[in-house]
C-alpha cells in the first residue's frame, strides 16, 4: 500500500509522540498483560509506550515496528530502554514475522493514517497467537471538542480532514473502529473509550504549541500547500489562533478515542 503519513516526523510532531505513555495512552490494555508475554506495538513512532510495554513484560519480549527508519533510529537510542525491548522497521501490510509469534498487538493512532486499514488489521490477527490479544486506540477528529469558540480553529479541523482524505486517510478513525473490527474477522470484540483533556497551563502549552509550530512547519503544513487547499497566509492565522488558545486560562481541549481489544 501507498499510505502517506498525514503528520510527518519533524520534531514538532515527535515532541507530541514522546509525551505518549502506556499509563496514558494505552490504560485499557494494562490489565491484561503478563510479565512473560511477547507484544508488538505496531506504528510505535519513537518508542516510549513501547519502552514502557517492555518494563511491564518484564520476562518477556517486546518489539517496536514503524515504517520510519528515522523514529525507529530514535526509538532505539532511549537511555533507558529495557534490554528485552527492540526495535525494527517494517510493513504492517506484510509484517516479517511468522504466524502466531505474538500475545499482544498492540496499535496506538495507526489506523487513521492507512488507506486500507482492514487489510492492516487482517495482517496484525495474522501474527497473532491463539488466544492472544489486540489492542487498538482512535481518536475522532470531528469529535474534538474546544473552548473557547475559534473559527479560524474550526478551519483548522476542516483543512486537516481536507488533508487526510487527500492522502486516503480517515480522522474520524475512532467511529469506524468496531465496522473495520468486524471485516477484518476479529472476534470477542470489546469496546470502550476515553478522552485526552487538556485544561491546565502546562497541558494547554505543550498542547496548543506543538500544534502552532505543526500548522505552519510540518508534512501536514506542506501537503495542505502542495494540495492547494489553503495559503501561507491562512496558515499564519491558524497559528495565532493556537496561541490565543494556549494563552486563554479558561481554554479546554478534548480529544475523545476509542479502544478496542479482541481475541483470537
Amino acid at each position: 500500500m501507498n499510505d502517506t503519513y498525514t503528520h510527518g516526523h519533524q520534531e514538532s510532531v515527535l515532541r507530541n509522540h514522546r509525551w505518549r505513555t502506556a499509563e496514558n495512552s494505552a490504560a485499557y490494555l494494562l490489565p491484561h498483560l503478563t510479565p512473560t508475554m511477547s507484544l508488538l506495538d505496531v506504528g510505535c513512532g519513537p518508542g516510549t509506550i513501547t519502552a514502557d510495554f517492555a518494563k511491564i513484560l518484564s520476562n518477556g519480549r517486546v518489539v517496536g515496528l514503524d515504517s520510519a527508519d528515522s523514529v525507529i533510529a530514535e526509538a532505539s537510542g532511549q537511555s533507558d530502554l529495557p534490554s528485552n525491548c527492540t526495535f525494527v522497521t517494517g510493513d504492517v501490510y506484510a509484517l516479517q514475522f511468522d504466524d502466531s509469534t505474538f500475545d499482544v498487538i498492540h496499535a496506538h493512532q495507526v489506523l487513521q493514517h492507512l488507506v486500507d486499514p482492514v487489510a492492516a488489521l487482517r495482517e496484525i490477527y495474522r501474527v497473532l497467537k491463539p488466544g492472544g490479544i489486540i489492542a487498538l486506540r482512535e481518536c475522532d477528529y470531528q469529535a474534538f471538542l474546544w473552548a473557547p469558540a475559534d473559527p479560524v480553529l474550526s478551519r483548522w479541523l476542516e483543512l486537516y480532514h481536507a488533508v487526510a482524505k487527500r492522502n486516503g486517510a480517515e480522522p474520524d478513525a475512532g467511529r469506524y473502529m468496531l465496522t473495520w473490527a468486524h471485516a477484518a474477522g476479529l472476534s470477542n470484540i470489546r469496546l470502550s473509550g476515553s478522552l485526552w483533556f487538556f485544561a491546565d497551563d502546562a497541558s494547554r502549552a505543550w498542547w496548543g504549541g506543538s500544534w502552532a509550530e505543526r500548522v505552519e512547519s510540518s508534512s501536514f503544513a506542506t501537503q495542505a500547500m502542495n494540495y492547494q487547499l489553503t495559503t501561507t497566509t491562512e496558515l499564519g492565522e491558524i497559528a495565532l489562533a493556537w496561541k490565543r488558545w494556549l494563552s486563554d486560562p479558561d481554554a479546554t481541549f478534548g480529544v475523545p478515542n476509542v479502544e478496542v481489544l479482541a481475541t483470537k
